[in-house]
């Protein structure tokens, strides 16, 4: 139980304050208005990174558990997001990259577990 909060609350937790505080960043910079695909297009990758990094080691999780860990990340987003942007600074904040950046956040764990999981079990045979 104790490794499924490190994976879910601890790691969702921690990429979403990077990406938070880089936006608090970015909203003092030219590129204010168009952040939302800047951080898209910045942290994505780095997600994806991490999440390789911190799931590699682990054996034998099934893809519904990368499946929660995404929905888990995704709530995550969307509480956190509309506490400390929406109330907070009265945002008008729902566009097209926060959708984008939504979905992307519950796909990365599916996708890295789907990865891993397909690497580990080696390669399919050829039906012939």
């Amino acid at each position: 139980m104790m490794q499924w909060i490190k994976d879910t609350a601890g790691i969702g937790i921690f990429l979403w304050l990077i990406g938070y505080l880089a936006s608090l960043a970015l909203f003092f910079s030219p590129f204010a208005g168009i952040m939302g695909w800047v951080l898209l297009a910045i942290f994505t990758p780095i997600t994806i990174a991490i999440s390789w990094w911190w799931f590699r080691q682990r054996k034998h999780l099934s893809l519904q558990y990368y499946a929660g860990v995404g929905v888990a990340w995704l709530l995550i987003a969307v509480v956190l997001d509309y506490l400390f942007i929406v109330l907070l600074f009265q945002a008008t904040y729902y566009g097209p990259d926060v959708f984008v950046y939504y979905a992307v956040t519950f796909l990365i764990p599916v996708g890295t577990g789907l990865y891993l999981i397909r690497t580990r079990s080696g390669p399919v045979p050829k039906q012939e």
